[in-house]
């Protein structure tokens, strides 16, 4: 039964890869490097001279800089022509001394050194590939060869930058909308985990949402990522005066997310070391447990309600977690703790009030 049980995960592992690798985004972007290789090397023929005779150096530069968003393609198209223009370079710099087991050693070392260089990113592991080329396929006519190369690249670099400029250039805006909002539910569906675990008996039988600060942290590193890529798609982009977005607002989003999940965060480490940890010296009184569960379900709910509820259920919502919240702080401060162990209530209250500041739905 085992033997049977491990092929299917293994199946449905590699069926999720493959589908997130064959998703629009890329599937587009394969069709247009595909696009733009076979237009460059149309073309290369024409090129004067002995370029010509280097046409397969066309498909790689038009493959080189189709990037995700055309300012990136631009970006790199630049940086690996001045990274080829060095290495040939260095290459000829090496020909003057002679080709010597201690020469070609200096000069690659010198070819490293340059790569360190910031502002040539892409560029940089052309220099030491460009000089290695020059010196081993061009060694014989290195004029020509480099020539050849470099304008076939420079050919294929235009060209691909043409084809992903002009042929639906990709905007990520609905990768970012759609990462902030899983987001947010995510949130919401931590707090509302939180606040079941409170009607159960101590120790709670599901602890699942104890081991999630990690992953909710790792969350909010991917939210960030995508508004970023979201950003960067729209430069130098001419589909975004037909898709506008406000991507400033998406970056206040973030932070704001970013800020709401330090505080599920500690509310759950504190939740977790009360319940689990024999040596935690607070507790959670048991009249303020149902008070508590509400509070943290109400303010999940507001979380909630701002991806699938309108303008007056958000606005209603979050009046109620307000006096749930209000509630709680009552509660904690009418009645003592349990003779000589401090409550953990006022920690997650105190959280509980932060999250409530940051996801007021006059301040979106």
């Amino acid at each position: 039964m085992a033997q049977d049980i491990l092929p299917r995960r293994v199946w449905r592992s590699v069926s999720t890869r493959v589908a997130r690798a064959l998703a629009a985004p890329r599937v587009q972007l394969a069709a247009k490097a595909g696009l733009a290789a076979g237009i460059a090397f149309w073309v290369a023929p024409f090129m004067p001279g002995a370029a010509a005779h280097y046409a397969y150096y066309a498909p790689l530069g038009a493959l080189v800089v189709m990037y995700e968003n055309v300012a990136g393609s631009m970006r790199q198209g630049l940086q690996t022509l001045v990274g080829l223009g060095a290495g040939i370079a260095l290459a000829f710099l090496l020909l003057s001394f002679g080709a010597t087991p201690l020469s070609v050693g200096f000069v690659m070392a010198l070819g490293i050194l340059l790569a360190g260089l910031p502002r040539l990113a892409a560029g940089r592991d052309w220099i030491p590939t460009a000089a290695l080329l020059v010196l081993l396929v061009g060694r014989q006519n290195p004029d020509d060869f480099s020539f050849g190369y470099l304008l076939q690249m420079g050919v294929g670099v235009a060209v691909g930058i043409a084809v992903n400029l002009l042929v639906f250039p990709p905007l990520h805006f609905n990768a970012a909308a759609l990462s902030l909002a899983e987001f947010r539910l995510s949130l919401a569906r931590q707090l509302q985990d939180m606040a079941e675990a409170m009607h159960e008996k101590w120790p709670p039988e599901h602890e699942d949402w104890s081991r999630r600060s990690e992953d909710l942290a790792q969350s909010a590193r991917s939210v960030r990522a995508a508004v970023q890529k979201a950003d960067a798609s729209r430069e130098a982009n001419p589909r975004r005066r037909f898709h506008p977005r406000d991507v400033d607002k998406d970056y206040r989003t973030v932070r704001q997310l970013e800020q709401i999940t330090f505080h599920i965060q500690d509310m759950t480490e504190v939740l977790a070391d009360v319940i689990w940890n024999e040596d935690m010296p607070f507790t959670i009184p048991l009249p303020h447990s149902e008070p508590l569960a509400e509070a943290i379900a109400a303010v999940g709910e507001v979380l909630r309600s701002a991806e699938e509820d309108d303008d007056d259920r958000q606005a209603e919502l979050y009046q109620a977690a307000r006096s749930a919240v209000a509630a709680l702080e009552d509660r904690t401060a009418s009645e003592d703790s349990e003779a000589g162990t401090p409550s953990a209530a006022g920690s997650i209250l105190l959280s509980l009030h932060r999250i409530l500041r940051v996801a007021n739905p006059s301040s979106r």
